[in-house]
């Protein structure tokens, strides 16, 4: 069993008082290979320091005894749809749902209030396929390791929020939050490649739903894909 300390610092918040979902599974990931899914337990708290605890197949990470998420390696079947181009995601992200009413704006991922160089900025809308989300993705340079890669919890990240925008529901009162992001990530991008991110349903039944997502480079590779289970909530016991 290998152990490590680690912070979520307050730059990666998804709801205002924990990390964002997506990221933070990236970082309980991480000492795993392959294909990954990572269980949310608890909301992880920001700037503490927490345990990850892991083996060659499982990790953990504790807030003290409080398990706030598990992973383990595992399979991932999943085929997206077509691809959005990169245009189409620039004529797609204008509709973003999130610049009329945004249940958690300060998100890391796809918060409206984070500036560049600060948040991802990453904002999917409505494409010509129905259902489908697209936005485009340049990382910054603050998101990449020493070789000019963005590193793999920005990879899980981006897969994170625009699955919750295409399960969103209509209902005033009502969001989602991550319960589960199962990833594989098969590629790598650099700063200020011209990326695509996309999101799509797969069903759900009661309060859960569930959402693939993708991220492709400039040349059309894939470079991450997802399956995500998210949970519906009353906002208010978010804000």
């Amino acid at each position: 069993m290998h152990h490590e300390h680690i912070v979520i610092a307050e730059r990666f918040r998804g709801p205002p008082r924990s990390g964002n979902g997506g990221y933070v599974c990236g970082l309980v990931a991480r000492p795993l290979h392959g294909t990954v899914a990572v269980r949310l337990k608890a909301p992880p708290p920001l700037d503490r320091e927490l345990r990850l605890a892991s083996t060659e197949k499982h990790a953990r990470l504790l807030d003290g005894n409080e398990l706030l998420a598990e992973a383990k390696v595992v399979q991932l079947d999943l085929q997206p749809p077509a691809r959005p181009s990169f245009e189409e995601a620039q004529v797609a992200t204008r509709s973003f749902l999130g610049f009329m009413k945004h249940p958690f704006p300060g998100c890391f991922v796809c918060g409206v209030e984070r500036p560049p160089l600060d948040g991802l900025r990453i904002f999917p809308g409505p494409t010509d396929t129905a259902s489908q989300l697209a936005a485009p993705w340049m990382p910054d340079h603050t998101v990449v390791d020493e070789s000019g890669k963005v590193k793999p919890e920005f990879l899980w990240a981006a897969l994170d929020c625009p699955g919750a925008f295409v399960v969103m529901p209509l209902l005033q009162g009502l969001t989602v939050v991550l319960g589960e992001l199962c990833a594989s990530i098969v590629g790598d991008v650099r700063a200020q490649e011209r990326c695509v991110v996309t999101a799509w349903p797969l069903g759900g039944e009661g309060r859960k739903r569930l959402a693939g997502s993708a991220v492709y480079g400039d040349d059309g590779r894939l470079v991450a894909i997802a399956r995500a289970v998210w949970i519906e909530v009353p906002a208010s016991s978010w804000g």
